[in-house]
């Protein structure tokens, strides 16, 4: 069961709300909604980056062209990745994505859900 669970968060470890809200607003983090853009129009994390996992794996890879810049900044200043969705099983690939491409610390919110209940801020 523990394996299927793992599988499901692609290798990125679960986190406490609370902690990836304070690292972000300390700029300690990239807080990465991979929701499809229509999606976020009902509201995302407050400075969260948008980057829709069908396109990941382009603004993921360094020599695809696509590198996306605040991805970029995040992997060379060595800060974690808190990776949320609408349910936590689109972060969970996105995070196999991102380990694939070298990022080491890469955390499953889940949902936007958890990023509130950390008393996170959500801007529509």
């Amino acid at each position: 069961m523990f394996n299927l669970f793992s599988s499901l968060m692609g290798g990125a470890s679960a986190v406490d709300p609370a902690e990836a809200v304070n690292a972000a607003s300390a700029n300690r983090a990239l807080i990465i909604d991979v929701r499809e853009e229509a999606e976020t129009r009902s509201g995302k994390a407050q400075g969260a980056l948008n980057l829709p996992l069908n396109r990941l794996h382009l603004t993921a890879d360094p020599a695809s062209g696509h590198f996306d810049k605040r991805l970029a900044a995040a992997r060379k200043a060595g800060h974690p990745l808190y990776l949320y969705c609408a349910s936590g099983a689109r972060s969970g690939r996105a995070a196999g994505i991102l380990k694939r491409h070298g990022f080491v610390e890469v955390y499953n919110l889940g949902n936007l859900g958890a990023w509130q209940r950390g008393g996170g801020k959500v801007v529509r």
